[in-house]
């Protein structure tokens, strides 16, 4: 007797693969966020144990600085490469890939140059520093370029491979910065050993960065770019600003001390650093083949990171002063009185990301830029407010309700634009 498959049996199976599909995928993410997170932990690690809390913030003002820079580039060059031309035929994907690269190496060259000069007209502590940053800024944002490319092609462990070779690199290069003992060669290593993963990534796919097609690259995605510059830039510049803030009304150690809680959650700190490298190009994929799934999965992304957050946040607590200490040295009194509420602020901003997500995917730039706008403004206003009223300690309280906030605009939004696309379908359908 012949069996009889039904159009539900052929359903199935073809879910269960798209189902081990994604998760192999968010696995490959996973694990590129768990080696890019022990890197930036092991670096700031050995600046607080080797120069202290001063020195700390020095180094901390300038990887605010290089967040923003970062945010530029991802604006305009590889978030829309991620919107755009994820699961895309290869020929499509190495062309915009090609664009895209060369048009954020053409923006760490900008950038860079801007401080260099910037850091040679502040001298003192701080200018060495930004000098340092502006030579590997561009190195550090085509690695980060890579890791956008390899995403949106689905081959994630690609990015893993080239966030691992930075960690190697960087090994060698934080001994030689620790014999140096200053926060300007610390920076150098950091972004040197990032330039090798960098041009690892030219050899892992093949492809040049075409520094003549940047400039068609940001006025063919304009749309897209500019406000997801202006989206970026808000959300990093806060950050900056706060610092900044913080220095000038607690004093430069505040930022260290900041800087130093901010570490003890430097696992998740990385991951949201790093979202849109694997959920905006998930997020997408399941838009394109099942719509109706879009809320529950972004509420799945940001629920399982809000909730990682804190159990690990409750675990720091447990953790004895003298570990502490080994971890952080001198930093680690101060930083540890901060946990509670910068692990309420990261499991905010980690519930919010998973809205940002759906945003993005949905190409809602308009909605997601206000909702950053508005994230943006309360985290200023939280961190330097509260930093006059209670100073460092009032600026992390300031900040967790700022996150709350912001993470609820988030999703009131993503609401708003999925109904929107409902509603745009069946006009669609009806027509």
């Amino acid at each position: 007797m012949t069996p009889v498959t039904t159009e539900e049996g052929k359903t199935r199976p073809r879910a269960a693969a798209a189902g081990r599909a994604v998760a192999g995928r968010l696995s490959w993410g996973l694990a590129d966020q768990a080696v890019s997170s022990i890197g930036n932990f092991a670096v700031g690690v050995y600046v607080a144990r080797s120069l202290g809390v001063t020195a700390f913030g020095v180094f901390s003002l300038a990887w605010v600085t290089y967040g923003v820079v970062l945010n530029v580039s991802r604006g305009l060059a590889t978030d829309p490469l991620v919107v755009r031309f994820s699961g895309v035929p290869e020929a499509s994907w190495r062309g915009a890939v090609a664009r895209s690269s060369g048009a954020a190496l053409g923006a760490g060259a900008a950038l860079g140059a801007a401080s260099v000069l910037a850091g040679l007209a502040l001298g003192g502590r701080v200018g060495p520093a930004f000098v340092c940053l502006g030579v590997v800024l561009p190195g550090l944002l085509l690695q980060d370029a890579w890791r956008f490319a390899f995403f949106a092609a689905g081959a994630g462990r690609k990015a893993f491979v080239n966030d691992l070779v930075w960690g190697v690199a960087l090994v060698p290069a934080l001994v030689l910065a620790a014999r140096v003992g200053s926060v300007a060669a610390f920076v150098l290593a950091w972004g040197g050993s990032a330039a090798v993963a960098a041009v690892y990534g030219c050899l892992q796919s093949g492809i040049r960065p075409r520094l003549t097609g940047a400039r068609a690259w940001v006025r063919e995605h304009r749309d897209l770019g500019y406000r997801y510059l202006v989206e970026n830039v808000s959300n990093s510049g806060a950050s900056q600003l706060r610092a900044y803030g913080l220095g000038v009304i607690v004093g430069v150690g505040a930022v260290g001390v900041v800087r130093g809680a901010e570490l003890l959650l430097g696992p998740f700190m990385a991951v949201l650093m790093g979202l849109s490298l694997v959920t905006v190009a998930e997020t997408a994929r399941v838009l394109r083949r099942a719509p109706h799934r879009v809320g529950a999965f972004c509420l799945v992304l940001g629920g399982g990171q809000a909730v990682a957050a804190l159990l690990w946040g409750g675990a720091l607590l447990l953790v004895p002063d003298r570990a502490g200490e080994l971890v952080l040295g001198g930093v680690w009194s101060a930083a540890s009185e901060l946990v509670v509420p910068v692990t309420l602020g990261v499991a905010g901003a980690g519930l919010g990301t998973g809205a940002a997500a759906g945003l993005r995917a949905l190409g809602a730039a308009r909605r997601s830029l206000r909702a950053q706008l508005f994230a943006s403004a309360c985290y200023v206003g939280g961190g330097l407010g509260g930093a006059v009223v209670a100073g460092t300690a009032g600026s992390a309280w300031g900040v967790a309700a700022a996150t709350v906030c912001g993470s609820a605009v988030w999703w009131l939004h993503l609401r708003s634009a999925l109904r929107e696309h409902n509603d745009s379908i069946r006009e669609v359908r009806t027509s």
